[in-house]
């Protein structure tokens, strides 16, 4: 598999903006010696409490910001290279939580052509791509609209169409669906599964909802500015004791299954969906395995 982002050591601060002449400036450490390679084409889902780190890592990918200390290489290139940042921006895209704060124009397609009319591309290119991006985010329709009229789901994924018709070879997502009812969340988590599979985009997720980690290839757990655990979401998640010794959330059908192995029901392995957990459900009671 082909290393594509590569994470060395990275310490990241933050400088206060409180201090005077009797109280020097101070430094909040967000990043402790982070360390993370990402393949190409992989799917990573990045969980971890508010003030964890997980924002800063995401802009430390696309060198929004720069480690403090430490490397992060993004396609062979050092995001401190200022020569080449530009280049680092257009292969790493980063979607943020509020569509609104994303979107610039009063027409659906104007707003996704604007990056790559910042790239200078020639016109004739910018329309197929627009057209493109569109299409693989299932809002060509709606490409004469106004964005301000549309649903919080649709905003989000024109501001992912937007990113697309720059044609990244990375998304790096900070809780896109936070601010979206249930129905947006599912449009833009299908939106996201099918730019990876059918295009090959390496996306990395930062959210806080269990049943969006789970579609995952891989999850990292960060707590504190460190990287508490990864693994598949079955590895991650089996781990029960652990998140909860740090305060975190599983799957709903996995914490079903953590109480039930609790009353005696002994269960090979954490289910991750309501689908996982009756199917195991079944197989134990047919094989004797209930109380």
């Amino acid at each position: 598999m082909e290393e594509f982002i590569k994470v060395e050591n990275v310490y990241f601060n933050y400088m206060s903006d409180e201090g005077d002449e009797q109280e020097p400036l101070s430094y909040n450490n967000v990043l402790n010696n982070i360390s993370l390679n990402i393949v190409k084409g992989e799917f990573i889902a990045l969980l971890g409490h508010n003030g964890c780190g997980k924002s800063t890592m995401a802009k430390l990918l696309n060198a929004m910001l720069l480690p403090t200390d430490g490397k992060v290489i993004v396609n062979g290139i050092d995001t401190s290279d200022e020569q080449h940042r530009y280049d680092i921006r257009k292969t790493v895209g980063l979607v943020l939580q509020n569509p609104d704060n994303q979107l610039v124009a009063s027409i659906v397609e104007e707003d996704v052509a604007f990056g790559p009319e910042n790239l200078g591309i020639d016109p004739k290119e910018i329309r197929r791509r627009v057209d493109e991006a569109l299409k693989a985010v299932d809002m060509y329709e709606y490409r004469c609209h106004a964005p301000y009229k549309l649903s919080g789901g649709q905003k989000q994924r024109v501001a992912i169409a937007g990113m697309i018709a720059m044609e990244p070879q990375c998304l790096v997502l900070d809780e896109p669906t936070a601010m979206l009812d249930p129905k947006g969340r599912d449009e833009v988590m299908n939106t996201i599964k099918r730019l990876n599979k059918e295009k090959g985009i390496t996306i990395v997720l930062i959210t806080h909802y269990m049943d969006e980690a789970v579609q995952a290839n891989r999850v990292v757990v960060m707590d504190s500015g460190q990287i508490l655990t990864q693994g598949s979401p079955h590895e991650v998640f089996s781990n029960v004791e652990l998140l909860k010794r740090h305060r975190l959330d599983v799957p709903q059908a996995t914490e079903l299954m953590y109480r039930l192995r609790g009353r005696g029901f002994a269960s090979e392995r954490m289910p991750l969906d309501a689908d996982e957990c009756v199917e195991m459900l079944d197989s134990m009671l047919k094989q004797g395995k209930g109380i």
